[in-house]
């Protein structure tokens, strides 16, 4: 990070947080993630997370039609004096390779948040 970055002009707390920043290596690959522990455990749990959600379920391929794939995204959260908070990971789709009408009839994509919910809440109260 000290080859893109001047520390010299930032405040002492603002320049050992980015210096942290480079401490932890993100993975690139499933591959790499199974040889760090601290990764392998973030992934299992996440699989575990899934499973108990129900978040797929495992149907025959339609005839003619081809599989979404999916991509393992790897970070790190860092609390603001630039400690290690926790590895952070998603199993996302790769939509983006559907054509809709083709590969697929309806889009779903469910995120909530109970902040959001809150907002949304709030709004309508004080709209009425």
């Amino acid at each position: 990070m000290s080859r893109f970055v001047s520390y010299k002009n930032l405040s002492s707390s603002f320049s050992v947080f980015t210096s942290q920043l480079s401490r932890v290596k993100i993975p690139k690959n499933v591959q790499d993630v199974l040889r760090v522990p601290e990764w392998r455990n973030v992934v299992l749990e996440e699989i575990r997370v899934l499973e108990k959600n129900k978040t797929w379920e495992i149907e025959n391929l339609p005839r003619r039609k081809i599989t979404v794939g999916c991509k393992w995204v790897f970070t790190t959260k860092y609390k603001s004096d630039g400690t290690l908070e926790r590895y952070k990971m998603r199993l996302v789709a790769k939509g983006f390779t559907q054509t809709h009408g083709i590969d697929c009839l309806e889009t779903f994509a469910l995120v909530k948040k109970l902040n959001i919910v809150r907002i949304l809440l709030s709004l309508a109260a004080t709209l009425d």
